[in-house]
C-alpha cells in the first residue's frame, strides 16, 4: 500500500489564514458588543437617576404651587382688609372736623 501525500495547495493554507482572520474579527467584534452592552447599562442608569430627580422637582413645583395659593389668598385678604380701613388723607379730614366740632361746643 502506497501513502497518498497530500499536498497543501496555496488555496488551502489562504482558507487556513482567513478562517484565522474570521476567528479574531469575531473576537474583536465579541469584545465591541461587551464595551457597547457595559456603556447601554450605564445610560439606563444615568436615565434612572434623571427620572427620579425630575419626580422630585415635580413635586417641589407641586408643593410650590399650593404655597403661592395660599400666598395669593393672604394678599387678597390683605387687600381686602387695607380697602375697609382709612387712608392717611381720610384720616386728617375727619381730625379737622371734630376739632372744628369740639370748638363749636
Amino acid at each position: 500500500m502506497k501513502k497518498r501525500i497530500v499536498k497543501k495547495t496555496k488555496k488551502d493554507i489562504d482558507a487556513k489564514t482567513e478562517i484565522r482572520h474570521l476567528g479574531v474579527l469575531m473576537e474583536n467584534m465579541g469584545d465591541d458588543v461587551k464595551l457597547i452592552a457595559k456603556q447601554y447599562g450605564d445610560i439606563k442608569n444615568d436615565i434612572k437617576n434623571v427620572k427620579n430627580v425630575l419626580d422630585e422637582h415635580t413635586e417641589m413645583i407641586g408643593n410650590l404651587m399650593i404655597d403661592i395659593q395660599i400666598i395669593k389668598t393672604d394678599v387678597e385678604f390683605i387687600k381686602t382688609s387695607l380697602k375697609k380701613k382709612i387712608d392717611i388723607e381720610e384720616f386728617a379730614a375727619l381730625e379737622r372736623r371734630v376739632v372744628l366740632l369740639e370748638k363749636r361746643r
